[in-house]
């Protein structure tokens, strides 16, 4: 099955390179040296498994133009967290005490980076994909979103709820962004920006894995229904909002550039090939 000849190398190296990173996560240097080189390593055995199963060039990821689709990418995944915690803060739910921690921030550039790029080479560059051929976009975004949404209820303050709003303003407008583009450089830039802001800039929990400490040192309360609680902000009905917004955007971009394909009627129930 060429789902599982790239999936399985792919979840070797995340799961191996997590592991790692979660270990020397004490030391910000090295934290952020493992962090990217693992998100390195996997973006070479995706490119890798790609071209060997496919025959053919891994062009979602090629080298050419991929530091400024990252870079246009990151800035809206920051401009996008940043939205959601400046309406929170609105609210009362948010407020900075003052400076962080620079050192924490530099270790979490690579934890994010790690996590971002094995996340989306798994559920966009392989699981959507791949999807998306057998059964056309949409359906392929609803199914990789749910399946996106229900991998963080292993997070250790994860709740169903927190899960639910992941599928919906994250799985989607990233699976967007890869219909749009066709690389997968801007959902891993958006997906590292959005991460990036709340754990290294604004300090919030992410995805209910525990109190980060980044450039602020942020302060969340309130009712959980509008911070999103333990879970953090991701929960929040904001996140969800804008997140729905941008999938929008980007669901009417691809529509532009024809990226859309449609419903296949009648498709196989299997992925092999």
């Amino acid at each position: 099955m060429r789902l599982l000849r790239q999936l399985v190398p792919v979840a070797v190296v995340a799961f191996a390179g997590g592991a790692i990173v979660g270990a020397v996560k004490e030391s910000p240097l090295l934290t952020l040296v493992l962090g990217v080189a693992t998100a390195l390593l996997a973006a070479l055995v995706y490119a890798r498994v790609v071209r060997w199963s496919e025959r053919r060039a891994p062009v979602e990821v090629a080298a050419r133009g991929a530091a400024r689709a990252i870079a246009r990418g990151a800035l809206i995944g920051v401009a996008l967290f940043a939205a959601v915690i400046v309406n929170i803060a609105l609210v009362g739910g948010y407020r900075i005490d003052g400076p962080g921690s620079p050192a924490g921030a530099v270790g979490l550039l690579g934890f994010m980076a790690a996590a971002a790029v094995t996340e989306e080479l798994l559920f966009r560059g392989i699981l959507f994909r791949i999807v998306e051929e057998r059964t056309g976009t949409w359906s392929a975004l609803a199914l990789t979103g749910l399946l996106f949404g229900l991998s963080h209820l292993l997070n250790p303050h994860a709740d169903l709820w927190g899960a639910i709003a992941v599928a919906v303003e994250a799985g989607g407008m990233l699976a967007a962004a890869y219909a749009a583009t066709r690389t997968l450089w801007v959902p891993i830039g958006v997906h590292f920006g959005w991460n990036f802001a709340a754990a290294g800039i604004f300090s919030t929990e992410v995805s209910g894995n525990g109190a980060t400490q980044g450039l602020l040192h942020g302060v969340t309360s309130g009712p959980a229904l509008l911070t999103g609680g333990e879970f953090g902000p991701e929960a929040s009905p904001y996140a969800v909002a804008f997140g729905l917004l941008l999938t929008v955007v980007f669901m009417r971009l691809a529509r532009r550039r024809g990226n859309v394909v449609p419903l296949r009627r009648g498709a196989t129930t299997t992925l092999a090939q």
